[in-house]
């Protein structure tokens, strides 16, 4: 088991999230910040709109925290775009200090923890974690444009129309803040599978080894959490997430929840095998999940986003795609790292 466990010391001091229509259609609809029935976000072009989600996100997200961007020391963002554009254009307003990610959909998990690691090791008290996905753009450059009306494969995933903004601070034991206890950083894998429309199945094997290191360095056990909550594997890559941990071992039973999974429903919305997209865990994070640690119906959950690092040209040249999956320890503001108040 290789990596090292981080002890953080930081918190989700504010989220917020602005989606498309599909993702109010699902079951997590009426608990999104902000909805666009059009997916264009005002805007004339795809890529447009989704820079639009972010900066409307990023100032949902400011604004609950009562925070001016003068206030935040560091901006981590990214998106599925080419060189990461959906967040350098989006993002442009505000003066905060950047750094452009790329992680895929693990982004989400990414970027909050380098926040937190910053916040942590008090290089600024203040820093902001955002990330997004479109599927008109998504389609546009690693499929066909959706004009095109290319059939899906059955592993397929739909990828989110969405953006999440997260604020991370000093740790407190404010109203609403959720704290971040520990992170696990991903290490890179490639399985040898080059379906990109298979993305689940090449994922599972990074979340499998990610979770594994992450309890043999803290010597955790899996009853000690509410849930582990993968984002996003989607039905494909979940199932066999789970197949590859019992192998090894480890029963997740009815403690485990995909964020592919949780968006849309699969039997009334035609996804095939779930949601994807730097979008689908950071707006299921921001909207659903983060709201179960603030009123405690959840006390300590792991949130594990996975990505499969592939690119347009990767894909047409056939070559097998390179997965991660980065770990997160999120609890309720008042429990700690035994568990108790």
């Amino acid at each position: 088991m290789r990596g090292e466990c981080f002890e953080l010391d930081a918190c989700i001091l504010s989220s917020a999230s602005a989606v498309g229509k599909k993702e109010s259609e699902g079951p997590l609809r009426g608990c999104f910040d902000y909805v666009d029935p059009t997916d264009r976000f005002g805007k004339k072009t795809w890529e447009s709109a989704e820079s639009e989600m972010q900066r409307f996100a990023l100032n949902l997200a400011l604004g609950k925290a009562s925070l001016h961007d003068r206030d935040v020391g560091a901006l981590f963002a990214g998106d599925l775009l080419n060189q990461c554009v959906g967040s350098a254009y989006g993002l442009l307003s505000f003066n905060i200090p950047y750094f452009g990610l790329y992680g895929a959909c693990s982004t989400c998990a990414e970027s909050l923890l380098l926040a937190s690691l910053l916040v942590s090791g008090k290089f600024c008290r203040a820093a902001a974690a955002v990330t997004s996905s479109h599927y008109c753009s998504a389609e546009r450059q690693y499929r066909t444009p959706i004009e095109y009306g290319g059939q899906r494969s059955p592993t397929a995933q739909w990828t989110v129309t969405g953006a999440g903004a997260f604020l991370v601070g000093e740790a407190t034991a404010r109203s609403g803040a959720v704290r971040v206890m520990r992170g696990m950083p991903g290490i890179a894998h490639n399985s040898g599978i080059s379906d990109s429309s298979n993305m689940g199945a090449a994922m599972a094997p990074s979340a499998v080894d990610t979770l594994l290191r992450f309890l043999n360095a803290t010597g955790e056990d899996l009853s000690a959490y509410d849930k582990v909550v993968t984002g996003d594997l989607g039905f494909e890559g979940g199932s066999l997430f789970r197949d590859l941990l019992y192998a090894e071992g480890v029963d997740l039973g009815d403690r485990y929840a995909d964020c592919g999974q949780l968006i849309y429903d699969r039997e009334r919305q035609d996804v095939h095998a779930g949601g994807s997209g730097c979008g689908c865990s950071a707006v299921v994070l921001a909207s659903y999940l983060l709201p179960k640690l603030q009123s405690r119906e959840y006390k300590k959950i792991l949130f594990l986003a996975t990505g499969a690092m592939m690119s347009p040209d990767s894909v047409k040249q056939g070559e097998s795609i390179p997965t991660i999956a980065h770990l997160l320890e999120l609890s309720s503001a008042d429990i700690g790292k035994d568990g108790g108040v």
